[in-house]
């Protein structure tokens, strides 16, 4: 019986440090909304440097909740030109610039500043509606 209560505390307390782990992720990275945008090679970087909206999403081929966002992103990006979709897993440097610390996460920049940053799944309306 003593042993029972003390796992059922121990995962209980593994569980309460998972949730305030993720909580401390979303409220660092909602920290860099209003934050100047990183600057960035190629395409992108030209479109943040003359101040236009850029849409970033970064994902990773084995996070589960990516899975559905990344068919939509990728059907956003062939028809809107300022969409980008960065997969973690090969382009870790981009990542890094705007301190990406889990996937699915959206980032939203708009004249050369850090609009919008969402984490998690998001709904498709929600998606579309970015670019």
């Amino acid at each position: 019986m003593n042993f029972l209560m003390v796992a059922a505390v121990a995962v209980g307390g593994f569980i309460a440090l998972l949730f305030a782990f993720q909580l401390f992720m979303v409220f660092k990275m909602r920290r860099k909304e209003g934050k100047p945008a990183p600057s960035l090679d190629g395409k992108p970087g030209k479109l943040i440097e003359k101040g236009n909206r850029a849409v970033f999403y970064f994902y990773s081929p084995s996070c589960g909740a990516c899975k559905a966002m990344t068919p939509v992103f990728r059907k956003m990006a062939r028809t809107k030109k300022n969409v980008f979709p960065v997969d973690i897993s090969t382009d870790m440097a981009t990542a890094r610039k705007f301190g990406v610390m889990a996937t699915p996460t959206v980032i939203v920049v708009n004249n050369k500043t850090i609009e919008k940053v969402l984490i998690g799944p998001q709904p498709q309306a929600t998606l579309q509606s970015l670019a």
